[in-house]
């Protein structure tokens, strides 16, 4: 009973061992796609948002700094 206790496990570790590389290989490695060309420039708009967030960032520092030497 013992030797089959080990067999079972050591024959199942074989037929895994031995069916796995099948289903690795079973599909075609097909023609890998169209060729990559050129990316498209991606189109973010700095110009808007950002430099309205810069000069409320610079007035709100400016206003800042005016108020600290105020209080002294």
């Amino acid at each position: 009973m013992k030797l089959l206790h080990h067999f079972f496990p050591a024959l199942g570790c074989l037929a895994l061992a031995l069916l796995l590389p099948a289903a690795v290989l079973a599909q075609d490695p097909g023609s890998g796609g169209p060729t990559p060309g050129a990316p498209e420039p991606t189109a973010v708009p700095l110009d808007g948002g950002a430099s309205l967030l810069l000069a409320a960032g610079a007035a709100y520092g400016l206003r800042r700094l005016r108020r600290a030497s105020k209080a002294r």
